[in-house]
């Protein structure tokens, strides 16, 4: 009887251990994460001459305490650490450095800005830390092959710029395009997308072309430059600041060209208001989701959503700004990756699980826009739909357009 006893007990301790040992099996864990917490961290242009885009890492400071509030990532709570890089490389380089090396996170999330993500890229690769969803377009933000712990979140700037070249193309066929850009990968890749959008025309129709450095105090010189050479289409590859300034120089001198604006360029708030309202009136640009200061979207689901979050949330911020409405979403993409990664939450499978987004459908998203990828294309938002200023905000018009083609 005694050694029946202890058979059964050393069988039950032993299905005990093998039990837990599974149980522990399938939970795996890189730095920054643990049965409690996944730690995340980002760059944000808190300071400086970007800081238009303070309010995108505030909104998603806020989505991030709801998740919390909600319990949760898979019964984790997200710490989510951030720090000023005043839009510099330099203290961008400084401050991820720290973040990996001193706070230990599991992944960078939307850095913000073109300058700064290139900074780090190389770091960051070297580290297999993952820079996911950074806050750029540039084309060398989706490329798998040689980044492979790099994605970019916002639409490729390049395939954005040819979209633009093509719209061109079909509705301004005899147009002389001015182009302003930022002299950096951003401004670069929106002047290559531009003119591969318009293939062998670019040479005759684009007529002047000037770049400007962040730092620089105005753009007007530049505009000067782009009127003097007979343009009648404006082109501006640029961030909200400078774009803010050309349409108010624009308008200014009484010049009334066509004028199109880069996806990063069109929020009300940062850049229309400052500009003038009657002045941006017929700004052209794209858009993949919705404007809240769209009446379309009164009775929608997802902006319901949102407004609601915002109230709560974030109710100092401006619950009508595209920085805002942008940084809930890419929160969002954000906690669906985490839930996708399960008990799995190691660099490689964050990456995997964002490299294999299927028809994913965001709250704020237009419809009919999803959001997919692959282990060999990294874009996350391939469609998108043409819009203009009408003096108070954006209404859509044309179709979805989707340009799969290379990127860059």
């Amino acid at each position: 009887m005694r050694n029946g006893f202890l058979h059964l007990v050393t069988g039950t301790a032993l299905l005990l251990a093998l039990s837990v040992s599974a149980a522990n099996a399938q939970k795996k864990y890189d730095p920054g994460a643990s049965d409690s917490e996944i730690k995340v961290g980002q760059t944000v242009p808190f300071s400086g001459p970007a800081s238009a885009y303070a309010s995108i890492g505030k909104t998603q400071a806020a989505y991030i305490k709801m998740i919390n509030d909600q319990g949760g990532v898979n019964g984790r709570k997200i710490t989510l650490i951030q720090y000023d890089d005043a839009y510099s490389p330099p203290k961008a380089v400084e401050q991820v450095r720290k973040l990996v090396e001193s706070d230990e996170v599991l992944l960078t999330f939307q850095i913000i800005g073109t300058p700064s993500n290139a900074a780090v890229q190389k770091y960051l690769n070297s580290k297999k830390v993952p820079q996911l969803f950074a806050a750029t377009g540039a084309s060398k933000f989706t490329d798998p092959k040689n980044f492979p712990w790099t994605m970019g979140f916002n639409p490729n700037y390049f395939v954005e710029g040819r979209i633009y070249g093509q719209y061109i193309l079909k509705s301004h066929p005899t147009a002389k395009i001015g182009i302003l850009y930022q002299n950096d990968d951003l401004g670069k890749d929106y002047l290559n997308g531009i003119k591969a959008g318009l293939g062998d025309k670019a040479a005759s129709m684009v007529v002047a072309e000037a770049s400007y450095e962040v730092s620089d105090p105005t753009v007007d010189s530049q505009i000067l430059k782009i009127k003097d050479a007979g343009a009648d289409l404006f082109f501006s590859a640029s961030t909200p600041k400078q774009a803010a300034q050309a349409i108010k120089k624009i308008a200014e001198l009484g010049w009334k060209p066509v004028q199109i604006v880069d996806i990063n360029a069109t929020s009300v708030g940062a850049v229309m208001k400052p500009a003038g309202l009657e002045a941006g009136k017929g700004v052209i640009s794209v858009n993949y989701g919705k404007d809240p200061l769209d009446p379309t979207w009164k009775d929608d689901a997802g902006m319901k959503k949102y407004f609601e979050f915002m109230a709560k949330y974030y109710p100092e911020g401006d619950k009508d700004s595209n920085f805002n409405t942008y940084g809930y979403s890419t929160a969002q993409l954000l906690i669906y990756v985490l839930k996708q990664c399960g008990d799995n939450l190691t660099r490689e499978n964050v990456m995997k699980q964002a490299s294999s987004l299927k028809n994913v459908q965001l709250d704020l998203s237009l419809p009919g826009i999803v959001g997919n990828t692959s282990p060999t294309d990294y874009r996350v938002n391939k469609q998108l739909q043409m819009m203009r200023f009408n003096g108070e905000r954006w209404e859509l018009f044309g179709p979805i357009l989707e340009d799969a083609g290379p990127a860059g």
